[in-house]
């Protein structure tokens, strides 16, 4: 069997995006990765281009075909149209189980060799998927195989997104105070805010966040709230008085919360770095929060019947710090900053008293949840690289 992947490799990523920016944020980075890292000639098709362009600028949203940092990047305008093999990829990745042109499909079955077909799902930590990581699944008509791809925290998954040069960028960037400052300076972050706790927010517009900000408010020590706009708008316009766009800013109390552009993934990426503490949302952004070392809380994406629950006690469970001095207090945030708090909790009458009781044990084992975060960072790292262990379950299959 083949155990390296050639230059000319041609592979086409199919995202439809359901999750705002998660989904295309994944596959923009996979497709990069892929492209500049492998020398894969990558496809990137989606549907949702106004989207994609919030975190990638550089994006035409007229353009049915464009370039884009070396990725082909397709319009996916529907499912209507005729393909022959020639239009087909060798590699052929729907993401998260979405539904590819059946003209694509019946051009796949027509190629020879065939291509391989892969389903790439979304991120969990539940034990089940290490027995369904690369399982087979036959066309129930056409002469063609699909294998599931998992990422996962396990040797036994695919492992997560981690471009090669990415850890040596991060400590680059965190052992330069002043290009630190400065890249802060750049959303109007004041030498004296530099002091604060530094917070990143990022979640869905469920979450209870004026409750947070009463109790950053009436804590303590300072805080610096970074908020991409959009993100949280009717508690960030209620506590700015104002609309939450792009550079407003208001102190009140302990807390000042700042509204910021939403930036390139790049320097996403170092915000996250330059944060003490990190709210994230969906899959994109939590990946990129384990990478980046620092204690975070995962805002988990909604699912019917409180699926999502589960998923976030799994997650929970397996992040948990061995030594147990972070996690109760970290579990009992997540779980009510998504709702889940375990039966028989006491949720108490004032939401809002309790999160000034939430709040300070959180802050209480802070030192001991960054270095549960760097333990993490190294133990997924020993994984490998999702991109990678793709090309390799690729190869192994032709």
């Amino acid at each position: 069997m083949a155990t390296e992947i050639t230059p000319s490799l041609t592979l086409a990523l199919f995202c439809k995006v359901v999750d705002n920016y998660g989904d295309i944020g994944i596959c923009w980075r996979l497709a990069r990765q892929l492209r500049h890292e492998h020398g894969v000639a990558v496809t990137l098709w989606v549907d949702d281009l106004q989207t994609f362009q919030r975190i990638c600028p550089e994006v035409d949203t007229g353009a049915p075909l464009q370039q884009v940092a070396g990725v082909a990047v397709q319009h996916w305008a529907g499912q209507d149209g005729g393909f022959t093999p020639a239009d087909v990829a060798d590699i052929v990745i729907e993401f998260f189980g979405c539904d590819i042109p059946p003209g694509y499909i019946a051009a796949m079955a027509q190629c020879e060799p065939r291509p391989v077909w892969l389903n790439l799902e979304g991120l969990t930590a539940e034990e089940w998927v290490e027995g369904c990581h690369t399982l087979p699944s036959s066309h129930p008509r056409l002469p063609l195989t699909k294998h599931f791809f998992f990422p996962g925290f396990t040797a036994k998954t695919g492992g997560l997104l981690r471009e090669s040069a990415l850890e040596g960028q991060r400590q680059a960037f965190l052992s330069d105070a002043a290009a630190m400052a400065e890249f802060l300076a750049r959303f109007g972050v004041t030498p004296a805010e530099l002091a604060s706790l530094k917070v990143s927010l990022f979640c869905y517009p469920h979450a209870p966040v004026a409750e947070l900000f009463s109790a950053w408010a009436q804590g303590g020590e300072p805080v610096l709230c970074l908020v991409p706009e959009g993100v949280a708008a009717d508690a960030v316009q209620a506590f700015l008085g104002a609309t939450p766009a792009a550079g407003a800013v208001r102190s009140s109390g302990a807390l000042t919360v700042r509204v910021l552009p939403f930036v390139p993934q790049q320097d996403y990426d170092k915000l996250l770095w330059a944060c003490d503490l990190n709210f994230v949302r969906g899959e994109d952004s939590v990946v990129r929060a384990q990478w980046a070392g620092k204690p975070f809380v995962w805002h988990i994406y909604p699912q019917d019947e409180n699926l999502h629950h589960k998923k976030l006690g799994a997650f929970l469970q397996r992040y948990a710090d061995p030594a147990g001095q972070a996690a109760g207090a970290l579990d009992a945030f997540s779980l009510r900053w998504n709702g889940a708090l375990p039966p028989g909790a006491d949720n108490g009458p004032d939401a809002a008293a309790e999160w000034r009781a939430l709040w300070p044990a959180l802050q209480a084992v802070m030192p001991a949840a960054a270095s549960r975060a760097a333990e993490w960072q190294q133990q997924i790292t020993a994984h490998g690289d999702l991109a990678t262990n793709l090309l390799r379950f690729a190869a192994s299959l032709k």
